[in-house]
């Protein structure tokens, strides 16, 4: 019988706490899942794990996890509205963006900084369908991890030319990473029926005598490479990105 207490008190907070969470969520304000800034990430966190606590424990008061969502609705409510009237406020509570690409070449200190590896920037611009980092005038990661990204103006045009009927021999595929981080791919060379003798003699011709000073270089499909220098001290014309 005590059980059997215990499984409809536990119904019965399911049924009450569950709609006060759903309301206070709203309440909040709409936003994407995968647009949260990092304190409203730590209020979803902090709201389900007081629920969770709520209706896991019977022990729980229920009128203190109650007062307890709605302090936090209004918390978040609170800093929300400090953020819109104040923009320090709203640069401490969130990341800045960080520029990762520029003019073609990658940012490796600000990619070190932000802990993005050259694989996850490469699969970022892959899913917006951009095969050549050299097309890339800017890309940026935002506050919510996305990848914002700025192409050549004459590039831009040319991400359409397939609707258009134009030569085969115009095209020029996609980039193959033949090094990455210093290390040579000697089966991709092999696949373009290129070698590290053919490698060396390229780097050789954009001034590059040592391949450990490589941070990405990728060959398509005219055998043409692009490189990215391994440069620490990242350039000093960077446009400013701000919030």
């Amino acid at each position: 019988m005590e059980y059997a207490l215990e499984l409809l008190k536990i119904l019965g907070r399911v049924v009450t706490i569950l709609p006060l969470a759903l309301f206070a969520t709203l309440f909040m304000g709409k936003r994407s899942i995968g647009e949260l800034p990092v304190f409203d990430f730590l209020v979803i966190l902090t709201l389900g794990s007081v629920v969770g606590a709520d209706i896991a424990d019977p022990e729980v008061n229920h009128i203190y996890t109650a007062i307890a969502i709605v302090a936090i609705a209004l918390l978040q409510k609170l800093v929300a509205t400090w953020k819109m009237n104040n923009r320090k406020i709203g640069r401490l509570l969130t990341f800045e963006p960080t520029m990762v690409i520029y003019q073609g070449q990658f940012l490796v200190k600000e990619m070190k900084k932000i802990q993005y590896p050259i694989d996850t920037i490469l699969q970022m611009l892959r899913a917006q369908q951009i095969f050549n980092v050299k097309d890339v005038e800017i890309a940026i990661i935002e506050a919510n991890g996305y990848l914002s990204i700025k192409l050549y103006p004459e590039k831009e045009v040319a991400r359409v030319e397939h609707i258009i009927t134009q030569p085969r021999s115009s095209a020029k595929g996609i980039d193959v990473p033949v090094v990455i981080d210093g290390t040579i791919y000697e089966h991709v060379l092999s696949s373009r029926r290129l070698n590290t003798t053919w490698l060396y003699q390229e780097l050789e011709r954009k001034n590059i005598f040592d391949v450990k000073d490589v941070f990405y270089a990728a060959v398509n499909d005219l055998n043409e490479l692009h490189v990215s220098i391994r440069n620490t001290n990242n350039p000093q014309n960077l446009p400013p990105i701000l919030h």
